[in-house]
Formats: C-alpha cells, sequence, structure tokens
C-alpha cells in the first residue's frame, strides 16, 4: 500500500518513527518498530524508573503480578504500561528495551536489554528470574516495513529465539505475542473471513512478513514444549486511531491514495484502544491459543479513501510494481511492492474466536475506527494537531 512517493527520508528518519523495540540499536535505522519513542522534543521518562535487577525491594504482604513488556517504548508497550499502572493486581511493571517508555510510574521497572545481540538470551533470564516475573508480552515487532531488512531480521526473528530462550531459564506462567492478520497474506482464493485454522500466506520472500511468520512459529514451538505456561498470540487487524502512526496512517495521510485500477478490496481495521484491551484482557486471564483481534465491518478501499477525505490515484497494477519497487530502493515510499497485493485482494479475518472464548468485543467498529483517525487526521492537516509518537 505505497502511495506513489514521499520524501526520500519521511519513513526512515521522521523522529516521531524512529523507535527501539526491546533491541533496536538508536544507530540503526528505525522504522516505526512496534518500538517508537518519543520525539527528541518530549522529556525522557524519569531515571528512577530504572532499577538494578537484583536491587529489588520485596514487596510485603501477598505477592501481586509481575508482568514483563518487550517493545516496551512502542505505541502498544506505552499505553499497556499505562493501563497495568493503575491495576492494583499488578505489583510491578518490567520494561526490557533499550529506551524506557513515557508512561512509566512506580511500578515501573527498565532493564536495558538489546534482542539483536548474541548475549540478550543470558540478560533476559537473569531479569525475569530476578523480577520473578509470571507474564511475558512480546511486542518487539516492526509495525512498518524497513528498507533494512538484515536489521529487522535480528530483531524479529532472531530476537524472538533469544527472547525465548532467555525464557526457558524462568518459570513463567504466561507468554503473550503480537501478530497480525496481514500475515494471513491476499489472495484471489480467500474466503470472505479468515479463520485462525488458516494457513498463513503472506510472501514469504517479503521480510516484514516472513520474519513475523517465523516468530510465530517459534511461539508455537514454545508452547507444544512448555508445560503449565499458557501461551497466547494475537493477531490484529491494522491498527488505526487518532494517535497511532504506521504504514497504514501514513498511506492515508497522503493527498493522493494509490488504488488499483479495477481492484477494490474489502478492508478492516482495529481501533488503537481495542488492540490495547485486547492485550489487557490476555494479561487478566488465561486464553492459550491463537486469536484474531479485529473490528466489526468491513469497508472497500474505494470508501476508505474517500471518508479520509484523499483523492484516489488508479495505476495498472502491471504498472504499479516496477513503479513502487524503484520508489522503495529509493527510500521514496511507504511500504515495498509486495503489499500492493493487499490493493487487489481481500485479506479480512474472523474475530469470532476472540468473542467467544475471549470475551472480547470491540467498542469501535471498522469504519468508526477510520473516523477516528480522520478527525484527528484533518486537525494535523491544519497543523492544529501536533504528531504523536507510535
Amino acid at each position: 500500500m505505497a502511495p506513489p512517493s514521499e520524501h526520500p527520508d519521511a519513513a526512515a528518519n521522521d523522529p516521531t518513527e524512529q523507535g527501539s523495540a526491546a533491541g533496536v540499536d538508536p544507530a540503526a535505522p528505525a522504522h516505526d518498530a512496534g518500538a517508537a519513542t518519543s520525539s527528541p522534543g518530549e522529556p525522557a521518562a524519569p531515571a528512577a524508573a530504572e532499577a538494578s535487577p537484583v536491587s529489588r525491594q520485596a514487596s510485603s504482604g501477598p505477592r501481586g503480578r509481575v508482568v514483563a513488556l518487550t517493545g516496551a517504548a512502542s505505541f502498544l508497550g506505552r499505553n499497556l504500561i499505562g493501563i497495568l499502572e493503575e491495576d492494583p493486581r499488578i505489583e510491578r511493571v518490567v520494561a526490557i528495551d533499550i529506551k524506557p517508555p513515557d508512561t512509566g510510574g512506580s511500578k515501573l521497572r527498565l532493564h536495558t536489554v538489546d534482542l539483536t545481540a548474541p548475549a540478550s538470551e543470558e540478560r533476559v533470564a537473569e531479569v525475569l528470574a530476578a523480577e520473578q516475573v509470571d507474564t511475558l508480552v512480546h511486542l518487539g515487532f516492526l509495525s512498518s516495513p524497513t528498507p533494512a531488512t538484515a536489521w529487522a531480521h535480528e530483531l524479529e526473528s532472531v530476537g524472538t529465539m533469544h527472547l525465548l530462550h532467555g525464557a526457558r531459564q524462568a518459570s513463567l506462567r504466561k507468554l503473550i505475542l503480537w501478530s497480525q492478520t496481514i500475515l494471513y497474506g491476499a489472495h484471489p482464493t480467500n474466503p470472505n473471513f479468515l479463520t485462525e485454522k488458516h494457513p498463513l500466506r503472506a510472501d514469504p520472500e517479503e521480510r516484514f512478513f516472513a520474519d513475523k511468520m517465523a516468530a510465530e512459529r517459534e511461539f508455537n514451538a514454545f508452547g507444544a514444549k512448555a508445560k503449565g505456561t499458557t501461551v497466547t498470540i494475537l493477531r490484529t487487524a491494522p491498527i488505526l486511531g487518532p494517535t497511532v502512526q504506521n504504514y497504514l496512517t501514513r498511506y492515508l495521510a497522503r493527498r493522493l491514495v494509490m488504488t488499483m485500477l479495477g481492484f477494490d478490496p474489502l478492508w478492516q481495521f482495529i481501533h488503537e484502544v481495542d488492540a490495547i484491551a485486547a492485550f489487557k484482557l490476555a494479561i487478566d486471564s488465561d486464553f492459550p491459543g491463537t486469536f484474531n483481534i479485529v473490528g466489526d465491518g468491513v469497508l472497500p478501499v474505494s470508501t476508505i479513501v474517500r471518508l479520509a477525505g484523499r483523492t484516489p490515484f488508479p495505476v495498472l497494477h502491471s504498472a504499479a510494481g516496477p513503479l513502487v519497487a524503484a520508489l522503495w530502493a529509493a527510500h521514496a515510499a511507504i511500504a515495498p511492492p509486495s503489499f500492493l497485493r493487499y490493493l487487489r485482494y481481500v485479506c479480512v479475518a474472523d474475530g469470532e474466536k476472540a468473542a467467544r472464548v475471549m470475551g472480547f468485543r470491540p467498542v469501535y467498529t471498522t469504519r468508526e475506527a477510520l473516523l477516528d483517525y480522520t478527525s484527528a487526521q484533518r486537525l494535523r492537516d491544519v497543523r492544529l494537531l501536533q504528531e504523536t509518537p507510535a
């Protein structure tokens, strides 16, 4: 889903999109990893948020829950930490990242861990044991594609292996993984709604998809061997809302929005508030297995572009591929050519299992999530609303 072009440095060097995803080297090209951090103008989190893994004061009375998060400085991580801080059942929130989230309070313990480093599994095991973590939420993933594919592979695929090797040495009660419904892939043979039983058929040559699918395989293998550990995988639809930023929000922020001539597939979204609520639900209760987390309803791309107040730019699909490939190579496109399939074919997931098993029911429909995003974007268009890091 790439527009005709954007500034060559927009995707790679937007300070509101640079992040830390539990192991992103600040010197490495950070591209709105599920770990985007605060912009340079924002104050850093208080130093008091940091704590040595061995210098922790024992709590009095019955011990509460201890939840650790990778990608703690990401959009999902920051907001989850804010909610967990307010939950009286949570004793500590452990951030495993290279930067502190800006939502930390008195419960937060920050441990600097670079998941791309070979020694990170030992460090993870040390942190989990020292903090007596019972629940680990893995959010250290890119929310948008990046041309830095080697680094992305080290972060997402290899980083997940390091994390799980460290987790094997701890007595975890629960593991939760963030995944995405776009991993089902956009295909002309897709049914109207894809269930959790359908295979993941996103382009295996595209690193953005392949690394996330590899992470799911690693988690499923861990769950098959780890007795007494609940493993939950939440596949969210594309997240949309007034404050999140990713490839989708950048796509809809363009005045001219590329579409495929002769194609008008259905899309679905999950509102940012509902995505966060689903993770909190999985933290609070045990739901082993994989769940699609989606908003109710679908919209055709033509309607989405119209409701966003944008102008469609139809392109022949035979010409779009080479065009976007050249722009992507020049760092001038939002996403690589593999995303163009989502402008041609349907990739819509069924949320029935999450509703039936987890009791998850989104507050916002797909249409309402889009309209909430659009209202905020219109203010940004006239510079009445400042960008919020995602």
